[in-house]
């Protein structure tokens, strides 16, 4: 079965569609399609981040904060260790 993504392109190759995407209005409407789809994504990242916080659990978010606050400290003490191995 075909991706999504795959029968989208498929249906982008057809010219009956090519030249319907050409016209302003319906490219106007893709537009509020996907801005649409940002704000209902935006959304349902927003609740779900509360009802993770409710239940003190960590969300996708949290743990790249975490592992980007990881590779900071050890960045940190990389640099502490070639400072008191000069010396």
């Amino acid at each position: 079965m075909a991706t999504l993504q795959e029968r989208l392109f498929a249906l982008l190759q057809d010219p009956r569609v090519a030249k319907l995407m050409q016209e302003p209005k319906v490219q106007q409407l893709v537009v509020k399609a996907f801005r649409f789809r940002g704000r209902v994504e935006g959304a349902f990242e927003q609740r779900v981040q509360r009802v993770a916080d409710a239940l003190n659990l960590a969300t996708q978010r949290d743990l790249r904060s975490l592992r980007r606050k990881i590779r900071h400290l050890e960045e940190e003490l990389r640099k502490a260790e070639e400072r008191s191995a000069v010396r």
